[in-house]
């Protein structure tokens, strides 16, 4: 793991469009106000930081990838979303 990385990662335009994507989904799902931004920063760390997702990033930075966080080949949906749901902060 690379904290570089990780940083680098979160700081992605596109991949943090798609974990507010993500998050808006998962809202609806839960039957939530749709508000992506309420857990983005969270979220988006926590996705960031998952092992899958940062080897994913850190393969594809070395590839010279210019657009890892929104190469849905590089990270999937699948890991996307497995990763908020995995992270979804528990109910207050």
């Amino acid at each position: 793991m690379s904290y570089a990385t990780i940083a680098r990662n979160v700081q992605d335009n596109a991949y943090n469009a798609r974990i507010q994507a993500a998050i808006a989904q998962e809202q609806k799902a839960r039957g939530e106000p749709v508000d992506p931004f309420v857990h983005a920063v969270a979220l988006g760390w926590s996705v960031a930081s998952a092992s899958d997702v940062e080897a994913a990033y850190a393969s594809a930075l070395e590839a010279d990838n210019p657009n890892p966080g929104g190469d849905e080949s590089v990270i999937t949906d699948a890991m996307i979303l497995g990763n908020v749901q995995a992270g979804w902060p528990a109910a207050s």
